[in-house]
């Protein structure tokens, strides 16, 4: 498969590994990679710029296939520092960098006059155009059916991916809804230039999070993730669990709730120890609505290869039924 994604990340397929905390590390990154795909370190997985660097080292041991790193931005914080981030990034010798959240101007700025390319992720086009006139060489367009933060318009895949590649002149990566070969199909259809992928990396055998929460999710339909912090304009889909129950209680209840009040439910250090342990309701777990397409837990290897087989032959057939 060549695409403007392929030639631009020099890799085999043009698909690249959504940026996710707690599960983007060496070891899943490197088998996306290996498998043809285009892995992604996630910075702030790691407590320090050091650690950072440590796990870049170590996903390079791993593979010689080119891989990047998720550096993403505070949606609350205004204060926040990521010089040490950057540094780090600059550092290791990544070539690409994937960036998400508030104000990424000057982080991108910075990592652009270094030779780093730059993929940011954005919820509606508006804001895509304006990363493309900040520089951005990819954009990565995040629909409402995505895990994280789909954004505040509940646009689905379907209209926002022609909608964004009507406007956009970079290539483009669809995000969110994507799980197999038809739906890479369908996106590549719609005007990408290839898919990104979270949750169904995140169910596969090197993802690092436990096997309880694999199996919960693969369990589990296209019904079973919640929309948490609408009221704060901050919307996030999480797997629906005990933790967003409280989370939207908390929210509908009389005059509402501040992010103070829900500071403690939304705790990241809470969220990685519930997947590390496979308690279901320890904290919050990130999963898009694709939850209802998986049906295994493979290799990403195989995920990779059977994805790209599975697209090739909707095409194909898609050739041969309307096309004489």
């Amino acid at each position: 498969m060549k695409t403007r994604i392929t030639e631009l990340l020099g890799v085999k397929y043009p698909i690249v590994e959504g940026g996710m905390q707690w599960v983007g590390r060496a070891e899943l990154a490197a088998a996306v990679s290996n498998a043809g795909a285009f892995g992604m370190v996630t910075a702030r997985t790691q407590p320090s710029p050091e650690a950072l660097l440590r796990e870049i080292a170590r996903t390079r041991e791993l593979t010689s296939l080119p891989f990047g790193v998720n550096l993403t931005l505070s949606l609350t914080a205004q204060d926040v520092s990521y010089d040490g981030w950057i540094d780090a990034i600059i550092e290791s010798g990544v070539k690409v960098v994937e960036t998400a959240g508030n104000k990424p101007h000057a982080v991108i700025d910075r990592l652009k006059t270094r030779g780093i390319k730059i993929i940011h992720k954005c919820t509606s086009v508006r804001h895509a155009l304006s990363a493309e006139q900040a520089g951005v060489d990819v954009i990565s367009i995040d629909a409402f059916e995505a895990a994280g933060h789909p954004g505040e318009d509940d646009v689905p895949g379907m209209i926002l991916f022609p909608a964004a590649r009507r406007k956009l002149k970079v290539p483009m990566l669809a995000s969110g809804g994507i799980a197999d070969g038809k739906s890479m199909a369908a996106a590549l259809v719609l005007g990408a230039d290839g898919v990104n992928l979270g949750t169904r990396f995140m169910l596969t055998q090197e993802s690092p999070i436990h096997d309880n929460v694999k199996r919960k999710l693969l369990a589990s339909s296209e019904l079973d993730t919640t929309l948490i912090k609408r009221t704060l304009k901050r919307t996030a889909r999480f797997f629906s669990n005990a933790v967003t129950d409280e989370i939207v209680a908390l929210e509908r209840r009389p005059g509402g709730a501040t992010y103070h009040d829900l500071q403690h439910l939304l705790s990241g250090t809470r969220g990685n120890a519930a997947l590390a342990a496979g308690d279901i309701d320890g904290g919050l777990i990130c999963a898009s609505q694709v939850i209802g397409l998986v049906d295994d837990i493979p290799t990403c290897e195989n995920a990779v290869s059977s994805m790209v087989a599975d697209c090739r032959a909707s095409l194909r057939g898609l050739a041969h039924a309307f096309i004489e």
